[in-house]
Parts: C-alpha cells; sequence; structure tokens
C-alpha cells in the first residue's frame, strides 16, 4: 500500500479580514496549491468602515467575507485570534506572539506570510503583526521562510495620501527580494478582495489604482 505524503504548510499572519485578500492574495492562491495554507488573522476589523449595511454586527460580517475569501483562494482553515481592531501594540507583543506560537507549533508550517514591517499602509496593527511575526520567525527552528509582502514605489505613486497620519513610502525593485507573477490568478485574486463586500469602499480604489500596473505581487524574504 502506497503512502501518501503529507503536504508541506504554509501559514499567512495578519491584522485584519482582508489583509490578505487585498495583498498578497495571488501569491496565498498559487502557494495553496502546493502547501496546505492556513490564515491567522489577529482581529475581526470590527472599526473598519464598512460599505454595507447589514443586521448583523461588522465583525461578524467581515468574519464571514473572510471565510469566503479564503475559500477561494483555496486556504483549509482561518484562525481568529481575539484580538480588538485598533488596539495591536506593544502592550500586547507577547500575548499576541503566545497565541500565534500556540497554533503554529501545531501545524510546523515551513513558510509565513505576512505584512511588510512598515504595515504598507502605515496602520499600526499591520506593524504589529508583522513584527510579532519576524519575532516567532527567529523562534521556531521549523520556519524557513518568511515573505513581508511589499508595495513598490510604483505602486505607491498611485494612491492618495490621505489615510493615516504616515503611509510609508514604496520600495524600490532593488529592494525587493521575490517577484511572484499572478496574471494567471488574477481573476482569482480579484474575486477574493470582492468577497470583501464591506470593504468595496477600498477594493475598488485598489484596483483602480493598479490599472496598467504589472500583474505581480512584491516581497522581502528572510532564510534560514
Amino acid at each position: 500500500m502506497k503512502k501518501t505524503l503529507k503536504k508541506k504548510v504554509a501559514v499567512g499572519i495578519f491584522a485584519h479580514p482582508d489583509d490578505e485578500a487585498f495583498g498578497p492574495s495571488g501569491t496565498i492562491h498559487k502557494l495553496a496549491k502546493e502547501y496546505d495554507f492556513y490564515l491567522l488573522t489577529a482581529t475581526k476589523g470590527e472599526i473598519g468602515k464598512s460599505s454595507v449595511k447589514g443586521e448583523k454586527p461588522l465583525h461578524e460580517i467581515r468574519a464571514d467575507e473572510l471565510r469566503e475569501s479564503a475559500k477561494i483562494l483555496g486556504v483549509k482553515k482561518v484562525f481568529f485570534l481575539g484580538f480588538k481592531d485598533g488596539t495591536l501594540s506593544n502592550s500586547l507583543y507577547h500575548k499576541l506572539a503566545a497565541k500565534i506560537e500556540k497554533i503554529l507549533d501545531d501545524l510546523k508550517p515551513e513558510l509565513i506570510i505576512t505584512s511588510n514591517p512598515n504595515g504598507g499602509s502605515g496602520h499600526i496593527d499591520h506593524i504589529t503583526v508583522s513584527m510579532v511575526s519576524s519575532f516567532v520567525f527567529h523562534r521556531k527552528p521549523f520556519i524557513k521562510k518568511i515573505m513581508y509582502s511589499a508595495i513598490t514605489e510604483e505602486a505607491r505613486a498611485r494612491m492618495g495620501d490621505e489615510y493615516f497620519i504616515y503611509r510609508p513610502p514604496g520600495y524600490k525593485l532593488s529592494e525587493i527580494d521575490e517577484i511572484i507573477d499572478v496574471a494567471d490568478v488574477w481573476e482569482t485574486k480579484l474575486k477574493a478582495m470582492q468577497a470583501h463586500k464591506s470593504q468595496k469602499h477600498d477594493y475598488e480604489n485598489i484596483i483602480k489604482s493598479r490599472e496598467g500596473l504589472p500583474k505581480k505581487e512584491y516581497f522581502q524574504v528572510k532564510k534560514k
């Protein structure tokens, strides 16, 4: 009798529902064909702006949207870590790390993917999750690679400046370690973004800002 080889494991670690879709969703979809891919989300995005009116509270709507996006991308399971949107900070670093480590110790991923250390948009929640992901990466010998989703200078120039107090600049291509061509899965990426119906105001702006740009995703990478 043939033994079934266990699939490799990869994990995405993000702050909010939609970070996976608006960020590296094309890459996540591609990785999900090679790995058992899981998503860890620190919050349910409960204080975000909403484009829809529903009977359910926003955190329930956004959790359902994330599950739908994950299904589209081929993710096996979503884990919600139970933190409140907008509260991630140095006072919660170790609590967040402990929850992440507990799940990773069970899954044993060799690859993790997360937000860039500058938070991409400058969101403090993104920055905190990225920092904690780096902390966990260095502590866990089974994690061999961490990929930080990055925004290029060209893409950043397409976006407005009025967002958070400070919107970090994009990265030069010379600062990028890995580029993933996602043209062949672009429609899937769009579907995952559009699954976040409550965030239509954001995904429409993102899609518009990327018109004419290469259908690629960019990463800074560390390996062991």
